[in-house]
Parts: C-alpha cells; sequence; structure tokens
C-alpha cells in the first residue's frame, strides 16, 4: 500500500463517522453556504503572474513546515502579496490542516480560496462550500473517470469551480471532460515523492486550451515559472516554498515581484 492508499483509507473512515455527526443538510445551513463564489479561474486569467499560494504545515515527506504561524496572518499576507488564490489543506493526520483553517482564511481575505484536500464524496464538497471554498481539488490518482465526472459534476451543481490534478498522460486521457475548469499537473511523485518539472512541460501539449493550465510543486524560483509559462502555463501553486519562511506573505510579494521583473 502506497501513501496515497493509506490517506483515501484513513478519510473513508473518518468520513463513515463524520457523517453520522453532520448531516449533509446541517451543512447546507450554514451561513456561507449561500455566498457568492470567486472563481479562481477568472483570477489566474486576469493576472500575469497566476500564482496560488497555499497554506501548509506539514505533509508525509516533510513532517515539520511550519507550525508557529498565525493562518490569518498568512491568509492577509497572501492577499496583500498579490496571489491569484489561496489553496488551503484541510487534511488533518497527513498534513496539519483542518475545515476551521478553510473557514479562518475566508474571514481573513477575499482571495478565491481551493480546499485541498483527498475528495472521494459528494460530503466533502458540501463541507468545502459550507466553510466557505470556492473550488475543490480532485486527484486523478484515486478516482476512475465516472467518480471524477459524478464529483466534479455535483461541484459545479454548487457553484464550485474544479481543479483536476494529473501526474501523467494515462491519468490526463481518463478526466478530460467538461466539467473541469482547471487542469493541474502535479511535478510530485505521489509515491515516491521526487520532484521534476519536465513532468509539466511534457504533459503542456495534451492539456486542451480551453482549460487553464496549473504547475503544481517544485516551483522554487521565478525563472522556473517564466520557463513554464512558455509552455502555455497560467496558474502555479506554491506552498512549500512560502511557508517554510516566518513571513509567507512577504515571501510571496517578493517573488511576484521579481517575476513582474
Amino acid at each position: 500500500m502506497n501513501i496515497l492508499e493509506k490517506i483515501v483509507g484513513d478519510i473513508r473512515k473518518d468520513l463513515h463517522f463524520k457523517k453520522e455527526k453532520i448531516k449533509p443538510s446541517d451543512l447546507e445551513k450554514m451561513p456561507l453556504f449561500e455566498r457568492d463564489i470567486l472563481s479562481l479561474s477568472k483570477s489566474i486569467r486576469n493576472t500575469s503572474t497566476g500564482i496560488i499560494a497555499e497554506h501548509k504545515r506539514r505533509s508525509p515527506s516533510k513532517p515539520h513546515i511550519n507550525f508557529g504561524l498565525r493562518l490569518t496572518d498568512v491568509a492577509q499576507g497572501y492577499e496583500k502579496a498579490g496571489v491569484s488564490g489561496m489553496s488551503v489543506l484541510t487534511n488533518s493526520q497527513y498534513f496539519g490542516g483542518s475545515l476551521e483553517d478553510l473557514l479562518l482564511a475566508r474571514a481573513a481575505c477575499n482571495l478565491p480560496l481551493l480546499r485541498k484536500e483527498f475528495i472521494i464524496d459528494e460530503y466533502q464538497i458540501l463541507e468545502a462550500k459550507a466553510y466557505g471554498a470556492d473550488a475543490i481539488l480532485l486527484i486523478a490518482a484515486c478516482l476512475d473517470r465516472d467518480e471524477i465526472e459524478q464529483l466534479s459534476t455535483f461541484s459545479k451543481s454548487l457553484g464550485l469551480e474544479v481543479l483536476l490534478e494529473v501526474h501523467n498522460l494515462a491519468e490526463l486521457n481518463k478526466s478530460l471532460m467538461p466539467s473541469l475548469d482547471m487542469l493541474g499537473v502535479n511535478n510530485r511523485d505521489l509515491t515516491s515523492f521526487t520532484v521534476s518539472l519536465e513532468t509539466s512541460k511534457a504533459l503542456a501539449e495534451e492539456i486542451p486550451s480551453e482549460f487553464v493550465k496549473i504547475s503544481e510543486s517544485g516551483i522554487s524560483e521565478p525563472v522556473a515559472v517564466k520557463k513554464l509559462q512558455k509552455f502555455g502555463y497560467q496558474g502555479f501553486l506554491m506552498g512549500e516554498h512560502f511557508m517554510k519562511t516566518q513571513n509567507p506573505g512577504e515571501a510571496a510579494n517578493k517573488f511576484i515581484t521579481e517575476l513582474q521583473q
């Protein structure tokens, strides 16, 4: 069993208990459920940088990225830096996040928010909307085509945008469908955790132009973004590079300033 299979297995078990305590109808009654959605895809298209800055305390491969920051400070710093959107890790066991993090980010800033989670059930999409997300992440590596279609269609019915993440051509080919807004290429192999920007470059021409192209993971220098932009990428999801500093907003501002030069 690889780490992805273990994560999904644990989430499936947790969902069983969560559904017993908080019903879908309870989520639909939460105050943020009826709010107007901010478009992450439009925000990315309307900027020359396309940075999606992430809040992440830890990961399976790096257990101590940064636990010492207030999430609201991070969210406000990212917004001041001029990022296109913010990605919020909500998985507790493996990433040190929570749904409360999403709620706090929503209260602290007016950025489009992506709920970054291993989504396998419509219940998690209801959670995303109830806690203030504007978009959700679907990971092709842990879903089959029918599941991707079901979950993305359900998300669109709620007004949420969908970022579909792939790691290779096989995952991309099984995932292309009109219910997606953005296609992300993760440069990190989720089984070995090795990172290579060549993954994004190799898949660039295979992604139809109607989708916003996003490169994820392993981006630490403005020159890398500029190279990937030549391959048609408009969005760049970055977490660790900013979060390993004591002021992620300041780090994001510096990165974007250099990128614009």
